[in-house]
């Protein structure tokens, strides 16, 4: 209890795994010969990209009982991420996911989570509740919802949590990870009643919504419980709308893309510090937006996550072009 006193910044929960990405760009997968192994999935990067802006964090994961899992725990400990809620399960591999890349917006994932991740095997009972009501923030996501037993583990958090302090969920639609899309809007439906932020491009609010339209998927978001909804609309920039009636449209940061992968996780990162340093709405999302771009400009995930003076600098450059 003594290690839980003092109440995390962040606490994410849901997928990670291994990264194999290709050492060379806008070659096939069937032609690459060299990878990179990186830690990687949406949660775990969340959680290293606010570790790297200064927060205290940690990730509510499960990894298998194998060489990639004992990799990614001490990756996560290079980050400056606690480990102490990522667990082992016995008989299931520890995922890899590999990708090609062909800039600037290409970016093909190949997820080997089979026969089941062993992230989806979270469990209600094995949950620290106090910790998770007591982080400042605290970060949930879509695929946690696609199975069981992770999906009842994570609207169990969520309604421990019962709102307090900020809780996000990051709509994270994955269409390989679900049967069929309106399987999960009614788990959409559930966790959006018990978070108070809500963040994903438009093919996630979609899900979440039914709707499209940037405005409209963020009103209807609102109407289903969360108090900012933030919509991603790749070249369009973003949209945020607050329920006090806050709203802020911030175009993207150019850059040259070299890899768009793990650009969301370095804006939910960023999101997350912006939040917690109390800033204005159209400031978080214009330093989201840059974050997100310096991770678009580099080749990794996790390793690429910025530092607060790589995303200022890189805020002061685009102040003075613009």
């Amino acid at each position: 209890m003594a290690e839980s006193a003092q109440p995390f910044d962040l606490i994410t929960m849901g997928r990670i795994g291994v990264d194999l990405y290709p050492l060379q760009s806008g070659v096939p997968l069937a032609q690459v010969e060299t990878f990179g192994k990186f830690l990687g999935g949406s949660a775990s990067n969340v959680a290293v990209a606010a570790a790297r802006l200064g927060r205290n964090t940690a990730v509510i994961t499960r990894t298998g009982d194998d060489p990639f899992g004992t990799y990614l725990h001490e990756a996560l400990k290079d980050f400056g991420v606690d480990d102490r809620w990522v667990t082992p399960v016995a008989g299931r591999p520890t995922p890899v996911t590999f990708c090609e890349i062909f800039p600037p917006d290409d970016f093909p994932l190949y997820f080997y989570r089979q026969p089941k991740a062993p992230d989806l095997e979270i469990r209600t009972d094995e949950l620290d509740y106090f910790a998770i009501r007591e982080a400042r923030v605290f970060w949930i996501t879509g695929t946690g919802l696609s199975e069981e037993p992770s999906r009842s583990a994570t609207l169990a958090a969520l309604k421990a949590r019962d709102k307090a302090g900020t809780t996000v969920f990051d709509l994270d639609w994955r269409p390989m990870f679900w049967k069929d899309p309106e399987e999960a809007r009614p788990y959409y439906a559930e966790a959006l009643r018990h978070t108070t932020v809500a963040v994903g491009n438009l093919d996630e609010c979609e899900i979440a919504t039914g709707l499209r339209e940037p405005r409209a998927c963020a009103e209807a978001l609102l109407e289903a419980g969360v108090e900012l909804a933030v919509v991603k609309q790749g070249p369009k920039g973003v949209l945020a709308v607050h329920r006090d009636g806050t709203t802020a449209e911030v175009p993207p940061v150019p850059v040259e893309v070299l890899n768009g992968l793990g650009a969301g996780d370095a804006f939910g990162g960023s999101l997350c510090h912006g939040l917690l340093s109390g800033w204005e709405l159209a400031k978080i999302m214009r330093y989201a937006n840059a974050a997100g771009a310096l991770v678009a400009s580099r080749l990794a995930c996790s390793t690429a996550m910025p530092t607060e003076s790589e995303v200022e600098d890189l805020l002061a450059g685009a102040h003075v072009d613009a």
